[in-house]
């Protein structure tokens, strides 16, 4: 069992050191466009596995509420966007549409880029680290496949991110072997919250809807704060709309299919 839920944890780091290891493939900086697209085929990602696999079996295990069975996920999906509007308040980091011009910060443009993809990991390896611990203790609503297609989906959604890291610092000068290091260590958090997720959801296993609405609460201000606005930015464009589409039809998909 515990062989499994390993394989689950670390899938989505795969997926962000894949995605970091484009700087060796990719020459030069990656253009509007296809930042762009990867964007918006994350943003559809996270949005589809927030509902399907985390808000909906929240609503499931709350059913014998009768016309109640809302407030769980909508109290832990509350908590959760306004927990990473703190932590976007209080940790300093760059958005990642935004340049060096205008931070007040005094950190390096590299650490507060690597930071700004870190935060956008935490809530993904929580989600990951719930769903498996659902699992763990026996929740009729969630199973090992069903956690296995959420833990495929973060992977495939944090393929661009741990590009979007690595290729930037790579177009501004700096070595391939340290961008690429850089991409790694930005999503090196998922695998570690998504364990300390896992040994601490036993004591809090009767809250668990409030802690799967509370995971998708924190993945969409993420959507919200950081990406859509990414997906506007510069020249009007429907590339990311249409990514987004198919990144929400296959993590549905995903979750439908497996689960």
């Amino acid at each position: 069992m515990w062989w499994k839920v390993a394989e689950g944890v670390l899938i989505p780091f795969l997926g962000t050191s894949l995605g970091a290891a484009c700087v060796f493939f990719l020459r030069g900086e990656m253009s509007e466009q296809l930042k762009k697209a990867m964007t918006g085929f994350a943003s559809g990602i996270m949005a589809a596995a927030s509902f399907f696999s985390l808000i909906l079996p929240a609503l499931e295990q709350c059913e014998h509420m009768g016309r109640l069975a809302f407030l769980p996920a909508a109290l832990g999906f509350l908590v959760g966007m306004l927990f990473l509007l703190a932590l976007d308040v209080l940790v300093p980091h760059m958005h990642l549409d935004k340049s060096e011009e205008g931070v007040k910060s005094g950190l390096k443009r590299t650490t507060k880029l690597v930071l700004a993809v870190t935060l956008h990991n935490l809530p993904e390896g929580m989600a990951v680290g719930i769903v498996y611990a659902g699992w763990i203790y026996g929740n009729d609503n969630i199973s090992l496949t069903g956690a296995l297609a959420l833990a495929l989906g973060i992977a495939l959604q944090n393929f661009p991110e741990g590009a979007i890291v690595s290729m930037p610092l790579s177009g501004e000068g700096m070595p391939k072997g340290r961008t690429f290091l850089y991409g790694v260590l930005s999503g090196v958090v998922e695998p570690i919250g998504a364990v300390l997720t896992i040994l601490a959801a036993g004591f809090f296993l009767p809250i668990l809807p409030y802690l799967l609405a509370f995971a998708a609460g924190a993945m969409f201000y993420v959507i919200v704060e950081e990406l859509i606005p990414e997906m506007a930015e510069g020249k009007h464009s429907n590339v990311a709309t249409v990514c987004f589409a198919v990144g929400f039809v296959l993590m549905m998909a995903l979750d439908v299919g497996l689960g």
